[in-house]
């Protein structure tokens, strides 16, 4: 298991190098980050609507779920930026420590930040429709919203196989997508450390010494 975390470090440690070396300046990397977290948001946002309630696009609602979209696509980008900069902090927290079990402790911080994305998706929703409620001249309580949005949460993780909970959950885990990607990252690095130590211990015999 410490080859595994080893090999593990060894790679997080280059992908955190090259960030480094090809970040450049800030005030032109945080721009092109933010930009690339507003489509991504965006992109999610219709990829669940088309797959999850088509049907909203062809009601009265549609111009109302089209503008939606704008405070999705800035206020998604806006946390995930934030989420980006504190997971190169603690990726530099974790490559620093020398126990393994510090090392992991660091990096499971990562899936306090998706949870903390689960809260922010939910209050982009109930805020954004209250902005384009507003926009529109039917001004709704921003408190209905909040509420209305927070039971179908409860009510997906009290009955996750009912078939609108199931359309939830699915809604929500793809507007999770970009909240997910440091985790992404970890597991597909312990995955590839794990596969490469197996790989070694199957596939490449100790050399033999040869004695003259």
């Amino acid at each position: 298991m410490h080859e595994i975390i080893q090999t593990w470090r060894q790679a997080l440690h280059r992908v955190l190098d090259f960030y480094e070396r090809r970040r450049g300046k800030l005030l032109v990397f945080f721009p092109i980050l933010f930009f690339f977290f507003i489509l991504l948001n965006i992109s999610c946002y219709w990829w669940a609507i088309y797959t999850t309630y088509p049907y909203y696009m062809q009601t009265h609602e549609a111009s109302h779920y089209f503008k939606l979209q704008i405070p999705v696509g800035f206020l998604g980008a806006l946390f995930d930026s934030l989420s980006f900069f504190i997971t190169i902090w603690i990726i530099r927290r974790a490559l620093a420590s020398s126990k393994t079990l510090e090392y992991m402790l660091h990096l499971s911080l990562d899936l306090v930040i998706a949870v903390l994305a689960t809260l922010w998706v939910l209050f982009v929703f109930s805020f954004g429709g209250w902005l384009i409620s507003l926009w529109e001249q039917a001004p709704e309580e921003l408190s209905q919203r909040s509420s209305k949005y927070t039971y179908r949460a409860v009510q997906a993780m009290q009955d996750p196989t009912g078939k609108e909970n199931v359309k939830n959950i699915y809604f929500g885990l793809i507007m999770g997508v970009s909240a997910a990607l440091p985790t992404c990252l970890h597991l597909f690095l312990f995955s590839w450390a794990l596969v490469k130590r197996i790989w070694i211990g199957l596939f490449r015999m100790p050399k033999k010494v040869i004695k003259k």
